[in-house]
């Protein structure tokens, strides 16, 4: 069996790193669908369109209606046509992510990341959780590459609840336990194929990065404040 890594084709993080995002879109598409909802939208939405502006992108903001589900998919899909759109954005939590990850498969275009929660690895996957129009789980939607690129601005994590980055931690600290145990048994990844030496690698440096600042970091968003070790 083959060994296989994948991974975003970029990842951009650090404070203020959402004011770059028209810099790194631009080489994507000029024109780009960017899907929020209300509460991201009244947090970052100026942020996102100042840079769009300062880099000449032309971006079209659209509210998510809050649920991942096959008909807001396919009513952004359509919005997507309807302006001509060459990238999608996605600026949010898990839910408003991979609906865009979404969007940008059927759409087969390039799509842009950018989390304001640390809670899942939902911002680097190559896959969707699909709801029902009621909310109870529906299925999984995987994709054949990860997104293209991710932006993690840490001011911006570090305003969120720190519940909602203890429960990344503890999702991160697992990966490497499970890595390993994937190794060791020389099972097949959701890569398709085996775990690479690198992949266990960053897998174990994010354990012991999370033993030595994970604390640091908890306190320090406890305080809205961003550091060294967020």
């Amino acid at each position: 069996m083959l060994k296989v890594i994948q991974s975003p084709a970029k990842y951009i993080q650090g404070p203020d790193a959402l004011y770059h995002i028209g810099k790194y879109t631009k080489p994507l598409g000029e024109r780009a669908l960017i899907i929020a909802d209300k509460f991201v939208m009244d947090l970052a939405g100026s942020i996102v369109k100042d840079s769009m502006t300062q880099y000449e992108v032309n971006g079209h903001f659209e509210q998510f209606h809050g649920e991942c589900t096959h008909k807001e998919i396919d009513r952004l899909v359509e919005i997507a046509k309807q302006q001509a759109a060459l990238v999608i954005i996605g600026v949010g939590g898990g839910k408003t992510l991979d609906t865009a990850k979404a969007v940008a498969y059927k759409c087969q275009l390039p799509v842009v990341i950018s989390p304001t929660i640390a809670s899942t690895d939902a911002p680097t996957s190559a896959l969707s959780v699909i709801y029902t129009e009621l909310g109870a789980f529906d299925s999984y939607l995987f994709y054949p590459k990860n997104p293209d690129i991710v932006v993690m601005d840490t001011n911006v994590i570090a305003s969120a609840p720190p519940r909602l980055l203890v429960a990344g931690m503890g999702d991160a600290l697992a990966t490497y336990f499970e890595a390993r145990a994937c190794s060791r048994a020389q099972k097949q990844t959701m890569a398709g194929g085996k775990t690479t030496l690198a992949a266990l690698a960053l897998a174990e440096l994010c354990y012991h990065t999370l033993l030595e600042d994970g604390y640091k970091a908890k306190l320090a968003v406890s305080r809205s404040v961003c550091t060294t070790a967020v």
